[in-house]
């Protein structure tokens, strides 16, 4: 079996520049997980609830 080689992707699937990691506060030591500031996680939970189906 042949595998078809892959196709770059031209633009960017999602735009991560307005993401809620996007403004990093702090980061965990050990997992280095970003933390994201406060206004970040409110601006999220808005649009979350905005945008329900």
């Amino acid at each position: 079996m042949t595998k078809k080689p892959k196709k770059p992707h031209k633009m960017p699937i999602e735009n991560h520049k307005t993401a809620s990691w996007a403004n990093i506060q702090n980061v965990k030591e050990e997992s280095n997980v970003p933390i994201p500031s406060e206004n970040e996680v409110i601006n999220a939970k808005e649009w979350v609830e905005e945008n329900k189906k």
